[in-house]
């Protein structure tokens, strides 16, 4: 058998992947012929379509709430963040299936109609006269009606919702991962192919949600829901068709078995031995053999001194059950996503801050002139593409030309470290809430002094005040959740990619809801006692600007905790070694194999 070499086979054939890489049957692939940019094209273009169809409904889903189903500001706004906030919290259901028993594509196809069964429910639900809101006729503006929507058509809207929510649990998770499966780890060129993925990966997503952020909110407001909900389903039917046409070109990755199963069996033998020393010497405590390794398809991952307490799973003594005793690798793959817990606590507040651009910014804009010549009107979630425009253009400069200018210095293949990315942004989010909360003392000082005071007045105020906060908000972006994406996804074990992608997409989820606990709590307390309160229905007597400043103290806190748990986070020591000696190990075994069937073609008949 020939042996397998990086830059091809010894009989001039193809080689074939290193990482382990197979197609839909379970059979290795060639390099040449699968993955790279090649198989990412297809999964960047399903992207473009699935975000312009995703925040097609998210962007001015806000709006919605308020002028159809007639909700206040607290309620509208606390309804989008809880929706957001699970749309982002299930796909860690969808990487435990896909780590554990489908596999990342046959669970991005399942989730897939899931998905466009729920968007298809919510495109009916606005459309049909039986379940869509009553109208309440000609020259009475949606703002001033008061016709009360049945229970069960808002029963049957917030069912679709939740239908895509369910369906974006098992996409999101799985489609980055899989796009960043198609690169070979262990092939030079490939490896630093990778390293820009992310940030085209992010780009790839704002360039759809600039359709939706423009010409998708502008139907919705000017033309009709129905048409405005309408093209997004069939622009998700569209990046599914995409998707699968590149299925003959894609790389898999076998599942590995519950990622959650393997964490909690170290962490139940480490309390069940809590008191059983852990030897000095790391080689006495248990771990298989390389060859053992390669059977299984796994890496093998060299001991750390990190944790220590959990290396008491790895102490041979008891029972060798694999709940009283684990490998060494075991042991490591649960301090790999343990000690990432801390930085993932750290950016749920920023999540919370971005919670805003989508909700109390949108509502805020409504209040504001939005006229730009005689005949045309900006709707106001469309100062939302500013945060994709702003985005695309910092993902741009940042990738080709601060990471080649800083790299030289720092000797860094990303030119500053992942954390050091995200500290950026989240610095840039603190300056952003202070500048939204200005921006709101000038919008009531306006309403003072134009005794404009009424819940539908429109101030003298151009809609454009608002435009730094937007346009900086897709600056941090470039920074935070790029790195967030990469750090979760670079840091989290070989078999448990899905499972660190989810805690990319729980911190947003996570965040999300804790936005909405905030708001809802801070408007109980500010209102107790007779006292207006900081946020009611109507903006032009609120105070947005006293919750941003809070907002701000509150970012300037988290950061401070991220700043600690950053300096004392270890990033992982470069596997590609240890799939080296992986991969010779396999080849060792093959050669044996080969060996073996040499000798009984040439021995006695």
């Amino acid at each position: 058998m020939a042996k397998v070499e990086e830059k091809g086979s010894a009989d001039g054939r193809d080689d074939y992947t290193e990482d382990g890489s197979v197609d839909l049957k379970g059979r290795p692939v060639l390099r040449s012929n699968t993955g790279r940019w090649k198989a990412c094209s297809f999964i960047v273009g399903y992207e473009v379509f699935e975000r312009m169809a995703y925040y097609g409904i998210a962007s001015n889903l806000v709006l919605y709430l308020s002028n159809k189903l007639h909700e206040g500001t607290v309620k509208s706004s606390n309804n989008v963040t809880n929706w957001v906030g699970t749309v982002w919290i299930t796909p860690i259901l969808g990487a435990y299936i896909a780590d554990a028993y489908l596999g990342r594509y046959w669970t991005f196809v399942i989730a897939s109609a899931i998905y466009l069964t729920g968007m298809s429910l919510l495109t009916l639900a606005v459309s049909l006269p039986a379940l869509r809101p009553p109208s309440c006729g000609h020259g009475i503006k949606e703002e001033n009606c008061n016709k009360r929507v049945s229970d069960l058509k808002v029963g049957i809207f917030y069912c679709a919702l939740y239908i895509i929510a369910i369906g974006t649990g098992g996409t999101k998770p799985n489609i980055s991962t899989m796009g960043a499966d198609q690169f070979d780890d262990f092939e030079p060129k490939e490896r630093v192919q990778k390293l820009s993925f992310f940030n085209w990966w992010m780009f790839s997503i704002f360039f759809g949600t600039l359709f939706s952020n423009t010409f998708l909110i502008y139907t919705q407001d000017n033309v009709g829901w129905s048409l405005g909900y309408g093209l997004p389903t069939v622009g998700l039917l569209v990046s599914i068709l995409v998707f699968l046409m590149g299925t003959p070109f894609y790389r898999h990755k076998l599942p590995l078995g519950s990622p959650l199963t393997t964490i909690f069996q170290v962490l139940v033998a480490a309390v069940k031995k809590w008191n059983v020393p852990v030897p000095s010497d790391p080689k006495e405590l248990h771990e298989l053999s390389l060859e053992e390794y390669s059977k299984s398809k796994k890496f093998r991952i060299d001991y750390t001194p990190s944790l220590r307490f959990l290396d008491k799973a790895a102490v041979k003594s008891g029972p060798n059950s694999p709940w009283m005793l684990c490998p060494v690798t075991q042991v490591e793959e649960t301090k790999q996503m343990v000690k990432m817990i801390p930085i993932l606590m750290a950016i749920f507040i920023p999540s919370t801050l971005l919670a805003q651009v989508g909700t109390l910014f949108i509502k805020q804009g409504t209040t504001l002139d939005r006229r730009m010549g005689p005949h045309f009107e900006i709707p106001p979630a469309c100062l939302t593409v500013f945060v994709t425009i702003f985005m695309l253009i910092s993902i741009a400069i940042y990738d080709s030309y601060f990471v080649p200018t800083v790299r030289r210095y720092t000797k860094n293949p990303r030119g500053i470290t992942l954390l050091q990315r995200m500290g950026i942004g989240l610095m840039l989010q603190l300056i952003i809430m202070i500048i939204a909360c200005f921006a709101e003392k000038k919008r009531l000082s306006v309403a003072r002094e134009h005794q404009k005071f009424g819940k539908n007045d429109i101030l003298p105020l151009s809609i454009f005040v608002l435009l730094p906060q937007f346009a900086l908000m897709g600056v941090a972006d470039a920074f935070v959740e790029v790195a967030k994406l990469e750090f979760f996804y670079d840091q989290a074990p070989h078999g448990m990619k899905s499972l660190g992608t989810s805690y990319f997409t729980s911190s947003i989820g996570i965040g999300h809801f804790l936005g909405s606990f905030i708001l809802t709590t801070v408007s109980d307390m500010t209102s107790r006692h007779g006292d207006r309160g900081w946020i009611l229905n109507n903006l032009n007597i609120s105070h947005l600007d006293y919750y941003y400043a809070f907002l701000a103290a509150l970012g300037f806190l988290n950061f401070l905790f991220f700043l600690v748990v950053a300096q004392f986070f270890v990033y992982n020591a470069d596997m590609t070694e240890s799939g080296r000696d992986l991969q010779e190990a396999m080849e060792t075994s093959l050669n044996k194999i080969s060996s073996k069937g040499e000798a009984l073609k040439t021995g006695p008949i």
